[in-house]
């Protein structure tokens, strides 16, 4: 249970922490790239692909893709 709950984490920040479509859709793009990854690739990094995918997503939208940044009010 522990990589699922890892993957389901990974998710949930992909699609950003707080939105429930969002992590519906880091959910869905997690299960893309490990199918298309071990269609193409070796089945043994699937797991590397999808941690670099979620590393470059956070790097670029910090608060995920359909996160909202939040707005502190002076």
């Amino acid at each position: 249970g522990f990589l699922a709950g890892i993957k389901a984490f990974t998710a949930a920040g992909l699609g950003g922490i707080g939105s429930i479509p969002g992590a519906m859709l880091g959910g869905l793009l997690i299960g893309l790239i490990e199918a298309f990854w071990s269609a193409f690739f070796p089945i043994e990094y699937k797991d590397v692909a999808v941690f670099s995918i979620l590393v470059i997503v956070l790097i670029f939208r910090p608060t995920g893709l359909l996160g909202r940044p939040e707005v502190e009010k002076v």
